[in-house]
């Protein structure tokens, strides 16, 4: 399993001697660990019947562990339930439903419905579509649900996506925002985690500039990369040192024939995946370690807690080549947005045109993917708001998942969020 992990966080990088075969020897790969994953799986069951003298030795314990590593060391691309059936309303559970309030190729608009009566503020949730599904922001919905009205943005993997359903770029990013904002209606704050921070200052932007009546109360920009010059990490470093044929060439991939997307041009997310992993390897190593350690010691809830945050890492979905290489370009390398050079559809962007909208920034203490004081850098560009519609706020002693997820996020970040949504609501 160790070497499975490094091989994931390091080789896959080197993907420039795979060139246009990179996504056919991913799966082949793959193709060829399924059976031993599938054996391993079938051993656990084995080892659970009862067997004379040996129920719960030390023995079948560490062969446990060693199998279910084994079967555990691949990825998903299946976006994983999001499990949320009730939720706590004032004093009582309260029933939750997931609607599909609208569907288009490349993502859902989705709704979890409570069975209340009470009005609630409306919180449209912008999820990042950087490889991973929308549940990396489980907890996040779960903290806002039973003060809010919540959406969330769906993504699909584009790997499923017909190639007849046309590019999906840097624009049809942004449309897609303010269509979803348009549907749920005037009265709605958006939230933005990470990536998408740029687009939705650009959709509310927009929005504003037309009148739009549905655009948001209140914007909440939580770690995103509004000005990678600021602070740059070790992302915003190597987006810098490579031209833009360099990405198109190395990190771009033809979808394999056997899936719905077959022939469409995607920056895999297993590819993201290795980027991310190799800048924590040891971590991961460490992380997986001990999670042997917790199955061979009967330890099955501190089991249980790795277990469901790599059940959602190793969920990941492909890009659409067109907007991960144009997120690149007008976010990394030309710092469009910041330098006030970015355009939607031929059209200048003007933040400043954003009069209405509450504006809170959050950062973390310790990202070391979004630093701090890239977000905050949306107050200067949004300077068409009067002082009493800014806020910022930077959160001591959290890494980049420890803004909209985790004690900190529910205790200390969330009110915050609470707080502002009350006061443009």
């Amino acid at each position: 399993m160790y070497h499975e992990l490094r091989k994931r966080g390091t080789s896959l990088l080197r993907c420039n001697k795979w060139g246009g075969m990179l996504y056919q020897a991913y799966q082949a790969h793959c193709d060829m660990m399924g059976p031993l994953r599938a054996m391993a799986s079938g051993a656990i069951s084995a080892i659970g019947m009862p067997l004379i003298g040996l129920s719960n030795t030390p023995v079948l314990r560490n062969l446990t562990a060693v199998y279910e590593l084994i079967s555990r060391a691949g990825l998903t691309h299946e976006r994983p339930p999001f499990g949320i059936d009730t939720v706590m309303v004032g004093n009582r559970p309260v029933a939750v439903t997931e609607d599909a309030t609208l569907t288009t190729p490349f993502g859902t608009l989705l709704h979890f419905r409570k069975d209340i009566d009470m009005a609630q503020p409306r919180v449209l949730l912008v999820a990042p579509l950087s490889g991973h599904f929308s549940t990396l922001l489980r907890n996040t919905v779960i903290t806002m649900l039973p003060e809010h009205d919540v959406y969330i943005t769906d993504w699909h993997n584009v790997r499923d996506v017909s190639a007849a359903s046309g590019p999906f770029g840097f624009d049809e990013y942004v449309d897609q925002i303010i269509r979803f904002l348009e549907v749920i209606g005037s009265g709605t704050h958006v939230i933005a985690v990470c990536q998408p921070c740029v687009a939705v200052l650009i959709a509310v932007a927009v929005m504003a500039a037309a009148g739009n009546p549905a655009q948001p109360r209140s914007m909440t920009l939580m770690a995103g990369p509004i000005d990678t010059r600021v602070n740059p990490t070790k992302v915003n470093e190597l987006a810098q040192s490579k031209p833009m044929d360099w990405f198109e060439q190395n990190l771009i991939a033809s979808v394999p024939a056997r899936y719905p997307g077959a022939g469409r041009r995607v920056y895999p997310g297993f590819v993201q995946l290795a980027a991310f992993m190799s800048m924590n390897i040891d971590r991961h190593l460490k992380a997986h370690r001990e999670l042997y350690q917790h199955l061979v010691n009967g330890e099955t809830e501190k089991a249980k807690a790795t277990k469901e945050f790599y059940d959602e890492y190793f969920a990941v979905l492909d890009l659409p080549s067109d907007f991960y290489l144009e997120t690149v370009r007008l976010v990394f390398q030309e710092h469009a947005l910041a330098r006030g050079t970015l355009s939607w559809h031929g059209s200048k962007v003007e933040p400043r045109a954003i009069r209405r909208t509450m504006l809170l920034t959050i950062e973390g203490e310790r990202d070391d993917i979004c630093a701090v004081g890239q977000t905050v850098a949306a107050h200067e560009l949004c300077s068409g708001l009067r002082p009493h519609l800014k806020r910022h706020h930077m959160q001591l002693g959290v890494g980049h998942y420890g803004i909209f997820s985790g004690r900190r996020w529910e205790t200390q970040v969330y009110p915050l969020v609470k707080n502002v949504i009350l006061a443009s609501d």
